[in-house]
């Protein structure tokens, strides 16, 4: 009986982190499955309306493990948004499935029944059995890192993002991929690595792609290249993983104290703009919503009263209610407003209004007394 009550707990620890599934999906050109590892996010199955982002990747084999300690590792301290991970059993297939014709640098043979198996049996699979959301990311190593880019070269791509691990580059990508990205009307997210450790002319037609996107001139593109140094080809995928996720998800990320001293307070105005800001580009760019952290709306507040700029409480007052409209926070900003700009009554009729709310982070029921009733007796003095 104790082991199996241990054996609960472990389970439901596991699934409070995560869940790892397994799955499978028809390619109906060939009436066979290609298995599936799938990692479904803490909260999957307690938000049963909320969408998440797709990281599909190639060589699940091998890249999914790596992938998911790096999320896992975001998730904990919230600094990366939670995602559905798909990754791909390629294993004995992988080199069928990466063949491209050699005039042509398309897919080619087994190569072209891939693509048209992603295209038209996986992602509609994956959207039809998981919630994901809008923004796809697609993932690969040397070979597959290569094929993905395929991916760029139609109309209207199936992913938004690509992360391209030492790539072994196919005909003419070293001008194709650039010519591409320079054309994209929409967000388009771009990563992709190398090492000392990878083969001198794969290494140079990687350089040779990389001088060539950094040329072009697209507000919509999202670029980062990483040239690893004492690292292998193999080695530079744990490099690389942290680095694509936090350069693609930047945005999701508190508002830290770097950003704080070197952007928000040195603006002489507008510091309620640039919060909606944030959160607008998360929304837009990466289709993710979520509520302002009290911990930003509280950055936003010491942005504002080091600046004086007491005006912009009334500002953050009305977003704070919108988003936590049961909590303290917009009345406690109401009044800091009153409080700064010397209207004490208004400011102590706000502490109390904020006292018959719901405490929200380090604002608590006997914050909100004691302003009031400190305000109170400067009243009567």
């Amino acid at each position: 009986m104790k082991k199996v009550l241990l054996l609960l707990m472990v389970v439901v620890c596991y699934t409070g982190f995560s869940q790892k599934v397994k799955d499978s999906v028809l390619v109906k050109s060939q009436n066979i499955y290609r298995e599936l590892t799938i990692s479904l996010p803490p909260s999957y199955s307690k938000d049963l309306k909320k969408t998440y982002p797709l990281l599909f990747l190639l060589d699940g084999d091998y890249l999914f493990d790596p992938f998911e300690g790096a999320l896992k590792y975001g998730y904990y301290w919230d600094d990366l948004p939670e995602v559905i991970i798909v990754g791909l059993s390629q294993d004995k297939e992988r080199e069928a499935d990466s063949t491209l014709d050699e005039t042509s640098g398309l897919p080619d043979g087994p190569g072209e029944e891939f693509f048209e198996f992603i295209e038209s049996d996986l992602i509609p699979f994956v959207q039809k059995n998981y919630r994901i959301s809008p923004f796809k990311i697609i993932a690969g190593h040397d070979v597959t890192a290569s094929y993905l880019n395929l991916f760029l070269y139609k109309e209207a791509p199936l992913f938004n993002a690509y992360i391209s691990l030492s790539p072994e580059l196919g005909l003419d990508m070293e001008t194709r991929i650039p010519e591409r990205l320079a054309g994209f009307k929409q967000n388009i997210f771009y990563y992709q690595s190398a090492a000392d450790g990878d083969i001198k002319k794969m290494k140079e037609r990687i350089t040779t792609l990389d001088a060539n996107i950094k040329a072009v001139v697209n507000p919509k593109l999202n670029y980062k290249y990483d040239d690893f140094k004492d690292a292998s080809h193999y080695s530079l995928v744990l490099y690389s993983i942290p680095s694509a996720l936090y350069q693609f998800f930047a945005p999701y990320q508190p508002i830290s104290m770097t950003e704080f001293y070197e952007k928000i307070v040195k603006l002489e105005s507008g510091y309620v703009t640039y919060l909606k800001n944030k959160y607008d580009i998360l929304e837009n760019a990466l289709s993710i919503k979520i509520n302002i952290r009290v911990s930003d709306f509280n950055a936003i507040e010491a942005a504002i009263l080091k600046n004086k700029a007491y005006p912009e409480l009334e500002q953050l007052a009305q977003l704070s209610r919108k988003m936590y409209p049961k909590s303290m926070l917009a009345d406690y900003q109401m009044a800091l407003f009153y409080e700064n700009t010397g209207d004490i009554k208004n400011a102590m009729r706000f502490y109390q209004n904020a006292f018959q709310m719901q405490p929200i982070g380090n604002l608590t029921k006997d914050m909100m007394l004691e302003k009031a009733t400190e305000l109170k007796s400067q009243i009567k003095k």
